[in-house]
C-alpha cells in the first residue's frame, strides 16, 4: 500500500485528454505501474468490492469485459478462466474459472482504483477507471481482446455516436458514446502471451505493463519499446534454482520446462548456468501446460528412465504444467519418486497442489518477494453475487466454488443441482 501510496503521489497535476505524449504520458504509465503492482505483484489472500452508480458488467456477442467508467480508463487482461484444453484449442473456448489468478486479480484492480478514487489528495477531480477482459492463459484469445482495446482506442467519438444510432437502442447508444480509449494496458500475465500482445499493441504506441510476465526476452528494449514490468526477469530465478541444485549436491538431474517462451528461455539460462557449476543434465524434455493425460504419463515413462540417479527434476515451469505432472505421478502412483525443484510458476499456489499435496511433498519453489495486502481480505470475504454487479464473473465462479446454483441469474448453470444460498 505504501509503494502504492508513494507512486501515486508523484503523478503530476492535470490531464490532457486525447494524447499520448508530453508530461501526461509519465502520468499514465506511473498509475499503470501503480494498479499493477497491486493487482499481480502483491499477495492477495481474496479479493472484492460492491458496486457503485454508473459501474457496468458489459457484454457483446462475442466476449465478456468488465467496465467501470472515469476520466482516465486502463485497460487490463486477467485470465480469468484457464486456457482451452489441447483438443480445443482451435474453438477458441476457455476452460473453468480461475480464482488467484483469475476472479481475485480482477477484484483487485476494482478495489485498488477504488481505494485511489475515494482518497482526495491523490488524483484531484480525476476518477480512474478501467475495462478489464479475460485472456484465457491463451495467445489467440488475448489478441482477440487486444484488438477490441485498440479498435476503442481508433475510433473517433463520431464514428462511435454513428454506430451508437445504428443500434437502435437508447441504452446501446449510451454505452458507445461513454466508451473512452485505454491510456495502456495492464498484464497478460503469461509470458508468451505478453509478448504477442506487445507486438500488436507497440504498433498504436500503447504502454503495456506486466505483473507476472518474467521472460528474459522481453527484457530487449530494442523489439518490446512500450514494456514495462513489475518483477524481475527469469534469469534471476534460473540463478536460485542452479543455487539450490548445487547446495545440496545435486550433481545429475531431469529438467523439463513448459512449451512456450516462459518455460525455454528460463530453462535455457538454467541449463547455462548448470553447465558452469559442472551440473549435468540427464534428460531434457518440454510440454504444454494443456497437454492430455496421455501426453504427461508418457513424460513420466522418460523420467522413470533415468532412475534412480536422476532424482532431482528441475522444472521451469507454468503452475498448470506441474499440475498435469503431480496428477500423472498420482495415475501412475509415482509417489515419491521424483523430487520437483520448481520454478515461481508454481511457487506456493493451492491451485497447482490441490488434492496432490502427497505427490507435490519434497518438493522446492522458487516464489517472488511480495508484500502482503491485508485490507483485500476484507474486501473480497465480504463478496456477495447480488451485490458484486460489476464483475460479470462474479455469478459463474460463485457457482463453481461452493458447488451450488444460483437461480434467477443469467449466468446460471444447469451443472449443480443444489441451490446457493447467498
Amino acid at each position: 500500500m505504501i509503494m502504492m501510496m508513494m507512486m501515486m503521489m508523484m503523478v503530476g497535476e492535470g490531464v490532457r485528454k486525447g494524447t499520448r505524449t508530453g508530461p501526461n504520458a509519465g502520468l499514465r504509465v506511473r498509475l499503470l505501474l501503480a494498479v499493477a503492482v497491486l493487482a499481480g505483484g502483491s499477495d492477495l489472500g481474496w479479493p472484492g468490492v460492491r458496486g457503485h452508480a454508473g459501474v457496468a458488467a458489459q457484454s457483446t456477442e462475442r466476449r465478456v469485459l468488465a467496465h467501470i467508467p472515469g476520466d482516465i480508463i486502463m485497460g487490463a487482461l486477467f485470465s480469468v478462466h484457464h486456457q482451452p484444453p489441447a483438443d480445443k484449442v482451435h474453438e477458441r473456448k476457455c476452460g473453468a474459472v480461475r480464482e488467484q489468478y483469475g476472479i481475485q486479480r480482477v477484484e483487485a484492480m476494482m478495489h485498488t482504483l477504488d481505494r485511489i478514487n475515494a482518497d482526495p489528495n491523490l488524483l484531484p477531480n480525476i476518477t480512474l477507471g478501467c475495462e478489464i477482459r479475460d485472456s484465457c492463459w491463451h495467445s489467440a484469445v488475448a489478441l482477440e481482446q487486444s484488438i477490441e482495446f485498440i479498435r476503442d482506442t481508433l475510433v473517433s467519438n463520431e464514428e462511435e455516436e454513428s454506430q451508437a444510432k445504428c443500434t437502435g437502442g437508447v441504452e446501446g447508444s449510451m454505452l458507445l458514446k461513454s466508451k473512452k480509449p485505454i491510456v495502456g494496458l495492464i498484464g497478460p500475465g503469461s509470458s508468451s502471451v505478453a509478448i504477442q500482445v506487445q507486438n500488436l499493441l507497440q504498433l498504436f504506441n500503447i504502454p503495456q505493463i506486466a505483473y507476472s510476465a518474467t521472460s528474459m526476452d522481453l527484457s530487449d528494449k530494442s523489439l518490446y519499446k512500450y514494456f514495462m514490468r513489475v518483477v524481475p526477469s527469469d534469469a534471476q530465478q534460473a540463478r536460485a534454482m542452479v543455487d539450490i541444485v548445487k547446495r545440496y549436491n545435486w550433481t545429475y538431474v531431469s529438467a523439463i520446462h513448459t512449451e512456450g517462451n516462459y518455460g525455454e528461455s528460463g530453462m535455457e539460462a538454467f541449463k547455462d548456468m548448470a553447465a558452469e557449476e559442472g551440473i549435468c543434465i540427464a534428460h531434457s524434455d518440454k510440454i504444454y501446460s494443456n497437454a492430455g493425460e496421455r501426453s504427461f504419463d508418457k513424460l513420466l515413462e522418460k523420467l522413470r528412465g533415468h532412475l534412480p540417479k536422476a532424482r532431482v527434476v528441475a522444472c521451469f515451469c507454468e503452475g498448470m504444467t506441474v499440475r498435469g505432472i503431480l496428477m500423472a505421478m498420482s495415475r501412475r502412483r509415482l509417489v515419491g519418486e521424483f523430487l520437483l525443484v520448481g520454478s515461481d510458476g508454481w511457487a506456493d499456489r493451492y491451485d497447482v497442489t490441490d488434492g496432490y499435496q502427497k505427490e507435490a511433498s519434497g518438493g522446492i519453489t522458487i516464489k517472488l518477494k511480495s508484500a502482503y495486502v491485508t485490507w483485500f481480505d476484507d474486501y473480497y470475504l465480504n463478496l456477495k453475487p447480488e451485490t458484486n454487479l460489476r464483475n460479470p464473473w462474479f455469478p459463474e465462479f460463485w457457482q463453481h466454488r461452493f458447488q451450488c446454483r444460483l437461480r434467477g441469474y443469467p449466468q446460471e448453470s444447469a451443472a449443480y443441482n443444489r441451490t446457493c444460498n447467498c
